[in-house]
């Protein structure tokens, strides 16, 4: 049985961290995805998203295989949705899941869910149950990733970086 856990990275953590970035980078580029193509994320964002304490990695059996960003309180990129709208129930502030990303020798749908799940279980630790992620109109890899972790598809928003438009999606934890 192997052993699957989540951690706040450390700098110790950076240059896998950027590693798993990278893969995930040349995976996008190589199934035809316009998505972090373009610099985006680059190592500046990686390094302050572990200082500033919102970086997790996903270890598998003592390895670190995945890393993800989970912003806390509020991004302006989410303010403005089209083509639908956020849940009725939703909170003003909520944590958003960004910069999602499993290693190409781990890449299955099961490792990302059980990356977004325990994602899910920190928010909620966190005191937010309203937790949204988006993702590019053409990555149907993680458009799948995202429902079947329980996420609702509630429009379109606009991002200032990455070259912009995303599919958004909110789940409420109760």
């Amino acid at each position: 049985m192997s052993t699957i856990y989540l951690r706040q990275s450390h700098s110790d953590d950076f240059e896998r961290v950027a590693e798993i970035i990278s893969g995930a980078k040349k995976m996008l580029f190589d199934r035809g995805v316009n998505q972090w193509q373009k610099g985006y994320p680059d190592e500046a964002i990686l390094q302050r998203d572990i200082e500033e304490g919102i970086n997790y990695v996903l270890i598998l059996d003592g390895a670190v295989v995945g890393t993800a960003a989970l912003q806390q309180g509020y991004d302006r990129d989410y303010q403005n949705i089209s083509e639908g709208r956020w849940s009725e129930n939703s909170d003003v502030t909520y944590s958003i899941i960004h910069r999602i990303a499993v290693e190409s020798g781990h890449q299955t749908k099961q490792l990302y869910i059980a990356l977004i799940q325990q994602l899910l279980t920190m928010s909620y630790h966190l005191g937010y149950s309203d937790v949204r992620i988006d993702t590019h109109p053409d990555n149907l890899v993680m458009q799948h990733v995202i429902t079947d972790s329980g996420f609702d598809e509630k429009g379109i928003i606009t991002l200032d970086a990455d070259d912009g438009v995303r599919k958004a999606y909110q789940i409420l934890l109760k």
